[in-house]
């Protein structure tokens, strides 16, 4: 059966390029419905551009070929090609970028409620826990709710996100109690147990961020802290080179000055515990913390 072509040359890479950009939008921007519907779009583009055929044309009567239209020369056909191919390329590589970038974007604004609810759980303080904590439920749910049906190419081969997500999303839930009226310095305790996980997943898949190294970090100098404030000078010593390390991975990622206080305040501790100097050790663990904390609750 012959087909009448209705589909102009301009036309048809018109359709080529849209079919690209549908593509894109469905394979790294979209899940679901929306996904399955850019998909249906971008097949329909390319199959009408490549038999130069369209049904709602013969519907309406449109005809969008020219009969002063020539056979492209094999010069121009390469230009619309090279140009096909840098829309797919550009896109892809803006879509990878972009995603990646508004997905840490939310990770860090939910983030941010969850370090100063285990802040001031942590200073035992109730006002600033359940203001923190209610701020904190309400940005996880629409952080939940966005990336448990949607992964962003960064994460689309990671198949243990979502078990990871609701893992959270029942932790925090579960402490809601505990927040409001429970003991606050051991619910700091079980909220300690969101960290690991996001760690874990942002590890896993390629995200070298500063926070997580200051995660790291972290559990580490906990290891310090707890020897400084039972005035083990020998406990210190112990932990010392694992922790140095650890900070050094962060140093290589950025050592302006606030992270050379927490250098300097780690090295003080230890040059304490090394001179025999037990009495100075739980001040100077808290000076070390101190410092950590503030770059963590700006940076982290």
């Amino acid at each position: 059966m012959n087909i009448t072509k209705n589909v102009g040359l301009l036309d048809r890479f018109v359709r080529c390029v849209l079919a690209a950009l549908f593509f894109i939008g469905a394979y790294f921007w979209t899940a679901g419905v929306v996904a399955v519907v850019l998909y249906v779009l971008a097949g329909v583009m390319f199959i009408t551009s490549l038999f130069r055929f369209c049904g709602l044309y013969t519907i309406f009567g449109i005809n969008t070929c020219s009969v002063h239209e020539k056979k492209l020369s094999v010069a121009k056909k390469s230009i619309l090609g090279i140009t096909l191919l840098a829309v797919l390329v550009a896109g892809s590589y803006s879509s990878v970028f972009f995603t990646k970038k508004l997905f840490l974007e939310d990770y860090t604004r939910m983030n941010q409620y969850y370090k100063q609810t285990l802040f001031f759980t942590g200073q035992n303080n109730r006002s600033e826990s359940i203001t923190n904590y209610n701020n904190l439920v309400s940005e996880y749910a629409m952080f939940y709710q966005k990336y448990s049906k949607y992964h962003p190419y960064s994460i689309a081969s990671d198949t243990k996100f979502n078990t990871d997500i609701t893992t959270v999303k029942d932790l925090i839930a579960s402490l809601e109690s505990n927040v409001t009226s429970g003991d606050l310095p051991a619910t700091h305790k079980e909220l300690e147990a969101v960290r690991p996980i996001f760690q874990d997943i942002l590890k896993r898949n390629g995200f070298s961020m500063l926070a997580v190294y200051l995660v790291d970090f972290h559990d580490a100098m906990e290891k310090v802290i707890a020897a400084a404030d039972a005035k083990n000078a020998a406990g210190v010593i112990a932990v010392y080179q694992e922790v140095s390390n650890i900070l050094k991975a962060v140093e290589e990622v950025a050592n302006d000055e606030e992270i050379k206080t927490i250098r300097q305040k780690l090295e003080q501790v230890t040059a304490s515990a090394r001179n025999g100097q037990a009495d100075v050790l739980p001040s100077q663990a808290a000076e070390l913390k101190s410092s950590f904390v503030k770059v963590y609750l700006k940076r982290g």
